[in-house]
């Protein structure tokens, strides 16, 4: 799961609801501040237990080079209520929540920001955001400019994770959130201030407490669904390689969930653009941020 360095929005973003034909979406929508020139509009997608909070280190640095931030928590996710039916969180009903949140951004346009219509979308999705957003492109990619795909690999995750999902999943059936949490916890080493200090934190720097209570909102039904997928997805590098839209695969150095020679290969076969963080790992959107930024900001200039 990636820490945010805090759940506070930085002074650029507000938080606020996105209505979509398909419902309701809790956002953070980043802005320019009045005199910088607007490149465009990004829809960034979290990953497997993540939050929209995930990308919030990158609001600052995207906003400084021109661009409006959105970044979503979908459906069954943090602050987006969800169902309880696993079978409403089927990838395509997913990728079609995406394409909705394309359509409303379009929709209501940016002129009350100063900025005119948002236009076509540069998409980024995180881990298992990235193969939701490569799920919707697949359907419509006209909504587009560009797709990123952080830390997001061709297919299913390696064994030891698929492993992990699936006794996720037996949890969940069988505890309540509270009860999995904890045990997350015992299994699993604190992070570095906590192991330093012995406490939990005060909310900020991904503190336990703020993760707690991020996980607690999370729906069963829909991290056990999303976690089958994560462990059956297929190879669909060839048919997103079809597709006349500018890609870019970023990861860090080191990825426990695609190996990166993986995701090097997966570039490859895309003919995308191809981004490593140094000193990073599965999330250098939190790791990295101003670096991440940057690359994010590089690509999307160079696409126009």
């Amino acid at each position: 799961m990636s820490r945010p360095p805090t759940f506070v929005p930085p002074p650029c973003a507000s938080a606020r609801t996105l209505r979509t034909a398909r419902g309701d979406f809790a956002v953070l929508d980043a802005v320019p501040a009045d005199g910088v020139r607007r490149r465009g509009t990004v829809l960034l997608l979290p990953g497997f237990t993540g939050s929209k909070e995930d990308f919030i280190a990158l609001l600052e640095p995207l906003t400084a080079a021109g661009y409006r931030a959105v970044t979503v928590d979908g459906r069954g996710q943090y602050e987006t209520p969800g169902p309880d039916d696993v079978a409403a969180y089927a990838q395509e009903e997913l990728a079609r929540d995406v394409l909705a949140q394309a359509a409303a951004l379009s929709e209501e346009g940016d002129e009350d920001r100063g900025g005119g219509s948002a236009g076509r979308l540069h998409l980024l999705g995180h881990s298992l955001g990235g193969q939701i957003a490569r799920a919707a492109v697949l359907l419509d990619a006209g909504p587009f400019a560009t797709l990123t795909l952080m830390s997001s690999g061709p297919a299913a995750i390696v064994p030891e994770q698929r492993t992990r999902a699936r006794m996720l999943a037996d949890a969940l059936a069988a505890l309540s959130m509270d009860e999995v949490w904890q045990a997350m916890r015992a299994m699993e080493p604190p992070p570095p201030q906590e192991a330093a200090t012995g406490a939990e934190g005060d909310g900020g720097a991904g503190s336990g407490e703020a993760l707690r209570a991020r996980w607690l909102l999370h729906s069963p039904a829909q991290l056990i669904a999303t976690g089958r997928q994560l462990s059956t997805e297929p190879d669909r590098v060839s048919e997103l390689a079809a597709l006349p839209l500018p890609k870019h695969v970023i990861s860090g150095e080191r990825d426990d969930t695609w190996p990166v020679p993986l995701l090097d290969n997966m570039a490859r076969r895309l003919d995308a653009h191809r981004t490593v963080i140094r000193g990073a790992e599965h999330s250098p959107n939190t790791d990295r941020p101003a670096e991440t930024a940057a690359a994010l900001a590089g690509f999307w200039r160079r696409t126009g």
